[in-house]
Formats: C-alpha cells, sequence, structure tokens
C-alpha cells in the first residue's frame, strides 16, 4: 500500500525530527535581534526575558555574547541595548534598509556634486570604520581610489576614525585600546592612547578633521561628525582628495564649510537638534 504523504500524522512526525536539528541557543538569540525594531530601538533584559519566555539570567548571557559579537551594542552605557554594526555583516543587501543610508545618499550625492569630490558615509565597528555608502565622484583621477562600501581601516590610525570617536572619554580609549602602543601605519599615527585622545579632542573642538596622507599616502580628507537624535556621533561623511596635499584654493572655496554643511544636513535628518544657545551667547556672536 502506498503511504500517503499528506497524512497530517505524518507530517507531524517530521516536524518533530525537525525540531531535533534546532540548537536552542541560536533559536533564542535570533529571536532577541528580530525584536528590535524601528519602534523600539533599544531593550533592556527584563523587557525581553518577559517577552520571550526565557529565564533573565540566560538572556543576560545571550546579550554579552551578542555584544561581544557586535551584534548588539550598550545604549547609552545602561543596561539596554540597541542593535550594533555587525548586523551589516549578515549582507550589503541590509545597507540599503539603514535609515542613515537611505537618509545620507542624497546628501553625499549632493555634495559630490558641489565638490566635485567622491564622498562617503562612514561609521565605525569597534576598533574599525567602515564605509557604508559612496557617492564616486566623475574626474578619472578617483579611478585609482579603491575605497568602497564594505571597506575596513582602523579607527585609531584615520582621520574618520577620531572624528567618529569624539564622544569617547579617556577611559573608554583605554578600554577599547588596552595595549601600551598602538600599531602604526604612518609617522603620523598617534603611538598611545593618550595620543589619540589629544587629537580626538582637538578633532572635536575644533568640529571637523583635516588629513593629509596621514594614512594612506597620496590620499587627503576632509570628514565631519553626524550626530543622532541623541546627540551621540554616529557617522561621519568625508570628502576624498587624489592628493598628497589639499591645495589652499580648494580649501578656500569653501570645501570645509561644504562638508561641515552636509553633516549638520544629515544628523537634522536624524531628528539631531543642537543645543540652544543663549541670549547673552547669541549677543556675543558665538
Amino acid at each position: 500500500m502506498t503511504p500517503d504523504m499528506s497524512d497530517p500524522g505524518r507530517a507531524t512526525d517530521e516536524d518533530r525530527g525537525d525540531m531535533n536539528y534546532r540548537v536552542p541557543g541560536l533559536e533564542r538569540g535570533l529571536r532577541i535581534l528580530a525584536e528590535f525594531s524601528p519602534r523600539e530601538p533599544v531593550l533592556g533584559a527584563p523587557e525581553l526575558s518577559k517577552r520571550l519566555g526565557i529565564p533573565r539570567t540566560t538572556v543576560f548571557r545571550l546579550l554579552q555574547t551578542l555584544e561581544s559579537l557586535g551584534f548588539l551594542e550598550r545604549a547609552d552605557r545602561d543596561r539596554n541595548y540597541r542593535l550594533g554594526v555587525a548586523v551589516l555583516r549578515l549582507g550589503f543587501e541590509y545597507l540599503s534598509s539603514l535609515e542613515l543610508t537611505d537618509l545620507g545618499l542624497p546628501v553625499i550625492e549632493a555634495l559630490r556634486s558641489a565638490t566635485g569630490l567622491t564622498s562617503h558615509i562612514v561609521i565605525r565597528d569597534g576598533r574599525d570604520v567602515v564605509f557604508v555608502a559612496k557617492a564616486q565622484s566623475h574626474a578619472p583621477i578617483f579611478s585609482s581610489v579603491s575605497v568602497n562600501v564594505g571597506t575596513r581601516l582602523p579607527a585609531h590610525a584615520t582621520t574618520h576614525g577620531q572624528v567618529l570617536m569624539g564622544d569617547l572619554t579617556l577611559d573608554d580609549l583605554r578600554a577599547l585600546y588596552p595595549e601600551p602602543r598602538l600599531e602604526r601605519y604612518t609617522p603620523q599615527t598617534p603611538e598611545t592612547v593618550e595620543a589619540l585622545y589629544e587629537r580626538i579632542r582637538d578633532d572635536a573642538n575644533r568640529g571637523f578633521a583635516i588629513s593629509e596622507s596621514s594614512f594612506e599616502r597620496g590620499i587627503s580628507v576632509v570628514s565631519a561628525p553626524v550626530r543622532n537624535d541623541t546627540g551621540r556621533i554616529v557617522a561621519v561623511i568625508t570628502t576624498t582628495i587624489p592628493r598628497h596635499e589639499i591645495d589652499a584654493a580648494l580649501l578656500y572655496s569653501g570645501l570645509i564649510d561644504k562638508v561641515r554643511h552636509a553633516a549638520d544636513d544629515l544628523s537634522e535628518r536624524l531628528n539631531y537638534r543642537p543645543p540652544a544657545r543663549s541670549q547673552y551667547m547669541r549677543a556675543l556672536g558665538i
């Protein structure tokens, strides 16, 4: 007798067999990641435990594991979490759905049109920076510049990374770089965490950064920070100049202001509102 393949009982048996191949820890970790959404970007262990019916101690271990892998990051240095940059590694298709790149691509395209220079959006993933959006210049000289979406560079040795770390304290940096000496790529790379912190503070106080062949010979950049609705630096917008030095005429043409304006534009699109100046400061023109 030929067995009935549509028998509900048979299907149930097969389903039970499939269940034997599931990995509970992996399943729970993915269920945690799935709970984060644009409506609820920040969640804590107690809420996740309640929603998923998983013991709180287990949730804490899963959160710490996901954090160590970069899939989650601490929100406001609290016990709450938000999705981390490592989610990008699941596929570049995800990049197009990110608010940052969706909102930022027309901004860097406009910057490219205004300057004639290739422009990027760059974010930080731990000790690396990651290029997540690009507006390519049409000038032939840029054909030799091989920085594309997905390129990763060391944060401490690049102007992009130093601007991105503008919110970090010296203690934060020491936790991120516990080694006594930082790896050097050029003579301009900071050798110690203290030197890196000094560079970061200078850039943060200036509100932008200029690099002339500080990481790669023949490549100069102008970068400015992008902030989100909490005021946190979440990205930089940068333009690339394929020369050893930046021509003074280019700077005087308003290049820095154009890059800063683009960064401010994207920050505004991310609902960042700079602190209001006092009447006294406005009267002084500060």
